[in-house]
């Protein structure tokens, strides 16, 4: 205990080479960019963005980029926060979805993203049996 006391005070790391584990917190920055594998260890996508329900302050979904080809014909999804989980020792996330499971998501273009959060709603639809 009074290392982690040590910590806050100094700013110092002197827990060790982990001194965030059991991970409970991470940046937004940390976090847009990470990997999305499934159970299986396929990588899926990668996290575009992370989408805050600014009534409540809780994470709703985040936007995961999956699909195409050097950047071309992928696809947006909103995927719920709570059907993520975070692998901490490979600095990724997990869905327990197959690729052909998560290609029938629905999802939208890149390149038009709407004007509205129905994207949302429709993913939330999508999702909620999970």
């Amino acid at each position: 205990m009074e290392e982690i006391l040590n910590d806050n005070i100094t700013g110092k790391n002197e827990e060790g080479l982990y001194p965030n584990l059991p991970l409970k917190c991470l940046t937004a920055t940390s976090i847009i960019g990470d990997k999305v594998h499934n159970k299986q260890g396929e990588h899926l996508g990668s996290i575009k963005d992370i989408m805050v329900n600014v009534n409540t302050g809780q994470i709703e979904y985040f936007i995961i980029e999956f699909g195409g080809f050097l950047g071309i014909g992928e696809k947006f999804f909103a995927i719920p926060f709570r059907l993520l989980t975070v692998d901490p020792v490979n600095q990724l996330f997990i869905i327990d979805q197959t690729k052909e499971e998560l290609s029938k998501a629905p999802g939208f273009d890149k390149e038009h993203w709407p004007e509205t959060n129905i994207h949302y709603y429709n993913a939330e639809q999508h999702w909620s049996f999970m």
